[in-house]
Order: structure tokens, then sequence, then C-alpha cells
């Protein structure tokens, strides 16, 4: 190796074990194992630029190791990002400091996106590699024309998104992604084979991807693993055998290096070892200058393709617009003179009908499950092995790396992603729904079958806590429309959410609309608000979402026959509820002492609305397997039931 390279790599090693040190928490083995790769791979091959970080036609560079986020940052510092200062670096892992533990999504930073949750980053990159691929479709192989690179870990490939993901990517031949992988055969509890024992080569073939195995340290077996790949056909996994740790005498290839600070008198030995004979943080200019000359070819590479891409700018920037206020328009006035009775996810696929029928950037799919989640129309194109000219993507069943694919979609460019499954299956994609979230992406949950109203496929499929544990989800929109009007609304206030992800809860069952006029207003982007009112004076507040807001509305009319009078509020999304005025809160909801709730789900999320003296009738337990109005009835979510239960509660009160 050359002694340049050695420079240039130990820059990476020693920034990432003093800033681990000084945080005295993080993970050193990893970023001195892999310096070599990366040294190599922003050297020789990545096309970046540092002075505009998102240059449209970069290359992406994802980090699913997240745990070893000091190799990033000690990058994009040498590589000159404005992002990150030395500075930055001497306060890793502190309070505010950009210089997270697990890498977090900042646009304009050279931080791709939020990685930590090991496979995360696998599922992120193929989401960049399919976008890729379709906006050179869209746009031509002059304006986009790069690679997408991920670095994962002997973690990351024993999450199960990783197999998800990757087998998707081998079956759409995304040829243009690149996995490193840090094969150093160490994971927190010691070596890999504790639980391990793949044949790595054959498990990567099988998914269709090329494998090339390379001595981590290196330089020009990288160089040339790297260069090859640079016209693959497929995807390619370069199998990086490193060790954890590199240049540490007593910690080298060894877990004890992996997630702890390598301590003062470790230190020591390896700058001896690597003939490092600087101060903590400090890095020679001549060495520093070098990493600076680096970072400046990507100038060049952008002004040229700059060229190109002046001439294309007005017929680029209107096929990355999204504009769906028109089509949303004509979709609310169609419902009202269409009066019916349909399931949420039918009025759904209705309103996604229209919006697929004009070319804006909605890229559809669904986890094996588009019949029943309505997410397919006639207009959608199947996005398939060789041809991206498409808009729908065919995900199986893998749902966590559909979710984490549309994460990646999201970050990047102007795609907005829509994913289906069954509400019940959240929990499968939880983790990237969380991400969604963290990362402020417009990525939209379509989840189906919504409570005990899919009926005969019982417990195992009928959701109950899902919608509770979703709306615990900070900066995520939980919606659940009453009819198609609100279907609408919430379709369109999930595309105008810039920063904040969404969840559609849709019915399997038929609804009777409880919007039958027209209104110019979202009244849904308010949360909640009123359907009906049974007397201008009245004694009860009956608040519900979904399904259950035409049980309420019967409800009320069953008890305005006793001179019992009430107002019905329907509350699609209690996250924008929350955020409006205190007037408007308590105009909605505390008009009347005595309040109640009806939702086909667990009650602990309604509890904070109905207060103390009021009652939320809903299910705390697991369902049942039977036609779903029979369900309904055995829970007690009947109007005859409910109206009885407060009937007796309002003669006590009186």
């Amino acid at each position: 190796m050359s002694k340049l390279h050695n420079d240039l790599t130990n820059c990476i090693r020693f920034l990432s074990i003093d800033a681990v040190q000084k945080a005295n928490s993080g993970h050193p083995g990893m970023p001195m194992g892999m310096a070599d790769v990366a040294t190599v791979l922003f050297k020789n091959f990545l096309r970046f630029n540092p002075k505009n970080p998102n240059w449209l036609n970069r290359d992406r560079f994802v980090l699913s190791a997240g745990h070893g986020s000091m190799l990033l940052y000690s990058l994009l510092y040498l590589t000159g990002y404005k992002s990150i200062s030395l500075n930055s670096i001497k306060k890793f892992r502190q309070l505010n400091s950009i210089c997270a533990g697990h890498p977090e999504y900042h646009p304009k930073t050279g931080i791709e996106t939020t990685t930590g949750p090991l496979g995360q980053g696998i599922a992120n990159a193929v989401g960049f590699a399919i976008a890729e691929e379709i906006l050179k479709k869209k746009l031509g192989t002059e304006i986009i024309n790069h690679k997408t690179y991920v670095l994962a870990g002997d973690g990351c490939l024993m999450e199960g998104i990783s197999h998800e993901a990757m087998s998707l990517a081998g079956h759409l031949k995304l040829k243009n992604l690149v996995m490193l992988f840090d094969n150093n055969s160490i994971s927190i509890d010691g070596p890999t084979n504790l639980a391990v024992s793949d044949n790595f080569k054959k498990r990567f073939e099988n998914y269709g991807w090329e494998y090339v195995l390379v001595d981590g340290h290196n330089e020009k077996e990288i160089f040339k693993a790297l260069k090859k790949v640079q016209n693959a056909k497929k995807p390619t996994v370069i199998s990086c055998k490193t060790k954890i740790g590199y240049g540490s005498p007593n910690k080298s290839g060894k877990s004890s290096s992996h997630g702890s600070p390598l301590g003062l008198d470790e230190i020591k030995l390896v700058r001896n070892a690597l003939n490092w004979n600087y101060k903590p943080f400090e890095i020679p200019n001549k060495i520093l200058n070098a990493w600076k000359k680096i970072g400046k070819k990507g100038q060049k590479l952008e002004n040229d393709w700059n060229k190109i891409y002046k001439k294309k700018k007005i017929f680029i920037n209107k096929l990355l617009k999204n504009d769906f206020t028109k089509i949303l328009k004509r979709e609310k006035q169609k419902a009202i003179i269409e009066i019916k009775s349909l399931a949420t996810r039918k009025s759904s696929e209705l309103t996604l009908n229209a919006l697929t029928s004009v070319t804006n950037n909605l890229i559809g799919g669904s986890a094996d499950l588009a019949g029943s989640n309505n997410t397919k129309t006639k207009h959608h194109k199947i996005i398939k092995p060789g041809d991206f000219n498409g808009n729908y993507i065919h995900y199986g069943v893998r749902e966590h790396a559909m979710s984490g694919i549309m994460n990646g979609l999201a970050l990047y460019s102007n795609f907005i992603p829509y994913g289906g499954t069954f509400l019940i299956f959240s929990d499968y994609c939880k983790p990237s729904i969380r991400l969604s979230a963290l990362m402020q992406q417009k990525v939209i949950y379509v989840m189906t079958h919504d409570s005990i109203g899919l009926g005969e496929d019982g417990p195992t499929h009928q959701p109950i806590e899902q919608l509770s544990g979703l709306r615990a989800i900070p900066n995520l929109n939980v919606f659940r429309p009453a009819d198609r009007i609100e279907t609408i609304e919430c379709w369109e206030q999930a595309l105008k959410s810039s920063k904040t992800p969404s969840v559609l809860s849709l019915t399997r069952q038929n609804l009777d609309p409880i919007r039958k006029k027209k209104s110019n207003v979202n009244k849904c982007s308010l949360g909640a608000y009123e359907v009906l009112r049974t007397n201008k004076k009245i004694q009860l507040t009956i608040i519900a979402s979904g399904s259950e807001v035409n049980l309420a509305i019967e409800t009320s009319h069953k008890l305005a026959k006793d001179k019992i009078y009430s107002k019905v509020i329907s509350m699609p999304c209690q996250d924008l509820f929350n955020i409006q005025s205190i007037s408007y809160k308590n105009k909605i909801i505390n008009e009347t002492k005595m309040k109640i709730s009806i939702e086909a789900a667990s009650t602990d999320c309604w509890k904070k609305y109905v207060g103390e003296h009021g009652l939320s009738f809903g299910i705390n337990e697991f369902g049942k397997s039977a036609p779903y109005k029979d369900i309904y009835k055995h829970f007690g979510l009947t109007s005859t039931n409910i109206a009885s239960k407060l009937k007796k509660m309002m003669r006590k009160k009186i």
C-alpha cells in the first residue's frame, strides 16, 4: 500500500478513535476496519461535490452500519463538507451536535439517511437505486447515471430486512447498487459463528447479486473490485475481509473494539503501531489538503453535468413537480354526486385512480396485497426487471423492506411513495415507519382491513393495539376516514404534509357517507369536526373515527328519541387535532362535561379526550373470527347497547 493511502486512512482511524475517546462513548472498531475501503471509494470512484451536497446526479453513500458513524463524519469533514467541522467531531455524541451517535438525516449535509437500526440502510439503498433507475428513464442517461453504495456489516445482514431488500434488488437487477460488506466476523457477543454459519457467496448469488471477495486492507484489491462494478450488469456485493479495530495491538479482531472507547493506553499503542505521531484531532496540513483535493474533484464533475442539465432544466422541473389540488377538488365534487356506501379502501382506490391519471411522482406499491389494499389503479405501469418506465412496485410479501425502500424513494428526490398492506402488519413495518417520522419524509402507508370489521379472518388479522401504537409515534399523522369525502381529504392532507409521513387506516367493509354536502374546506385537516347535532343545547359529546362514526350518528339519533341530546364529532386524525388552537379544541370537545369515544380498537388513546367523567367504547382484548356484524355485537359496539348504557348513566348524573 502507498504511503499516501496509509496517511489518508489513518486520518479516518484517528479522528474516529479520538472522537469516541473524548465522548467516552461510541464504536471505534468499524471505522478503523473499513477506513481502507472508504478511502479507495472516495478517492477514486465516488461522484460527489461537498460544495453542493444535493447535486442530483451524485453517487449516494449509505452507512447502514450506522454505529460506525465516525467513519462518515470523518469523511465528510476531510473532503470539505461545511456541515461537519473539526469542532463538530469534537462534540461527537453531545447534545445538538450534527455528529450524533448514529447518523441522522439532515438535508444538504452529506448524511443521506438516518441509520442505526441494523439493515435499514440496505433497504434505503435499494430505494435510492430504484429511484435512480426511474429518474434515469424519465430524464435520460445524460442527466442521471450515478451509483448507490451501501456499507453494511455482519449485523445488518443478520436482520430479516436485509434478506427482503436484497432479494427484491436482485429480482429487479439493480446494477447500479453496490454493497460494501464489512466482513469482520465480529458482533457484540463475540465471533459471528456463535449465531451464523451462512455461505455468503451462495446466499448473495442466489438473490441474483454478483459476489466479489477482497482483502479489505489491500488497496489494490479494493480498487480492482470497485473498478469492476462500474460496468456491472446486476447488483454487487464486495465482501471486504477486514479486522475490526485494525491497528489496535490488544483489541484488533475482538468484540472489545466494537462499542467502547479503546482507552488512553491502547490509543498510545495504536499510534505507535500505525506510525501516527500526532496529537488527538490533529491532521497534518499536507494530508488534510490531499483529502480536500479529493473533495474538489466533484466540482468539475458537476460543472460538466450542469452544461447538459441547463439545456433541459425547464423540462426537468416540470417533470419533478407535484400538484394534486385540482384533481382532489374534482374528486370531492364527484363524491357528492355519486353518494353511495363504499369501503374506505375503495374510496382510496377511486382517489388514487384520479391522482395517477396524470403524470406525477407518485410511486405506488403493495406487499402482495394490491387487490385487497386497492393500491393499484388502471393507470399504473409496473416496474419490473429491466423496465423502470413505471410507477408501481410489486414488493412481494416483504412489508419491512417495502417500508425501508419507500424511505429511500422519498429521500432520493421528489418522489412520493405509498405502499399498502393490512393494518395488522404495520407491526412488520414499524421500525421503518418510525424512521420516516424521524427523518420527516413524505411517505404514505396505506393500511387496510383496519379493525374487527374485516370479519372472518379473525384475531390474527384484526388490529386492536395497532392504532394506539402508531398514534404514539411522534411526527406521524394517522388518518382514519369515515367515508369517501374524508378519504379524499385525508389523501390531500397526506400529500400536502411535506415533513410528516402518514398512515391511512382504511376499512374492508362498506360505510354509509357521513358528508353529503359540498365543502371547499378540508375539514379533516383540523383533525376533528362536528358532523351532527341533535339539538342546539346538548348534554353529550360523542367522538368517533372511521367506521364507528356511522355508529356514533346512529347512537346520537337513538338518544335524541329519549331527549338526550348530543353532538357527533368525527376525529379522523388525533395528531392534527392535537395541534389546533385551544379555542378550537375547547369548542369541539369541551362543550359538554359528559363525553364518550367509539372506536373498534384499543381505548387507551381516547382517555385524554373523554376525560375522567367520560367513557370509551372499544376493544381491549383480541378479536373473534365471525361475520363482522356479529363481532361488533359481541363486543357491545352497537347503537342499542351504547345508547342503553348512556341512558342509565345520564339518569344517574341527573
